[in-house]
């Protein structure tokens, strides 16, 4: 697909968004001001080629409402919506990015490791619903574990790593394995079946990063400073996330379990953030810090 193509995918999409509903005919008139269009109509057979494309490529359904005439995104659920939104912006980066070469030593990027050897095959595997057998090398143990065979559930991207979380057949556990740890994988021939019983959204909603337990959740609550504040509103911790606004400070409110992902998040904040509630997390918090000093003691 040539990138010229993809960015009119994006165009559309981003312009019928931006206005919620739009006939063809305003859309058309916008598309004549894009930098698209080279000052021509959008042909009518041309604009439903784009829908079914886009709706391929981004499973992004564009509705008519046959009593306005007017064209509108039919977002679904949250989470499709999420995981649409994380495509599109990553289509419209590699778009971006795509004709910067000759100013590349002045553009720097986080690295994806984990995304370069295995990902498609561990997408591949989901997809079709076949086990990936792999070696496995935890940073903490010094010998790998080989021959795992785990069927994948459902992929998760945290702090730039891709993480695979499903069924270990060997151990009949639901596990987490790190992609930029796994060698020498294999998809095998065989097909399974998830327990119906499992839901991948309820098993992830929450938590924070990539440790999921079984573990009962707790009503957090953290206290910030009215600067930091600004930071955890464009860019929420947790989607449970609820601001209570104080005069000098505010209180934010989570759903969460406790886990050392949690733990290391909120340490990062250093002494920005305070934990106020539960006590059992602001103990997992201060007995990190009072290690963290012992090393300079």
């Amino acid at each position: 697909m040539s990138r010229n193509l993809l960015a009119r995918y994006i165009w559309i999409i981003d312009t019928i968004r931006r206005y919620g509903a739009i006939t063809r005919e305003k859309l058309n008139e916008l598309w004549m001001q894009s930098p698209y269009s080279d000052g021509a109509a959008l042909p009518r057979r041309t604009f439903y080629n784009y829908r079914n494309a886009i709706e391929e490529l981004f499973n992004i359904n564009i509705e008519c409402n046959s009593a306005t005439y007017e064209y509108y995104i039919d977002s679904g659920d949250s989470h499709q919506e999420s995981v649409t939104d994380w495509l599109l912006n990553s289509a419209a980066m590699s778009n971006v990015l795509s004709n910067v070469s000759d100013i590349s030593d002045s553009i720097f990027l986080e690295d994806v490791p984990s995304a370069r050897l295995y990902l498609s095959q561990v997408i591949s595997a989901l997809r079709e619903r076949h086990p990936v057998r792999f070696t496995y090398r935890p940073y903490t143990r010094v010998n790998p574990t080989r021959d795992v065979v785990v069927e994948p559930y459902f992929l998760k991207i945290f702090r730039q790593r891709w993480y695979v979380t499903g069924l270990n057949v060997r151990d009949g556990v639901v596990k987490t394995y790190a992609l930029d740890r796994m060698e020498d994988v294999k998809v095998d021939a065989e097909t399974y079946t998830v327990d119906p019983a499992f839901d991948a959204e309820s098993f992830v909603k929450d938590s924070f990063g990539i440790v999921f337990t079984q573990a009962e959740p707790h009503e957090v609550v953290i206290r910030t400073s009215t600067r930091q504040a600004k930071y955890l509103r464009a860019l929420p911790l947790h989607t449970s996330q609820q601001e209570e606004i104080h005069d000098d400070y505010s209180l934010f409110h989570y759903r969460l379990r406790l886990t050392p992902d949690l733990v290391q998040e909120l340490l990062s904040h250093g002494p920005d953030i305070k934990v106020v509630e539960p006590p059992e997390l602001r103990v997992m918090v201060t007995t990190a810090l009072r290690e963290a000093l012992d090393q300079y003691e």
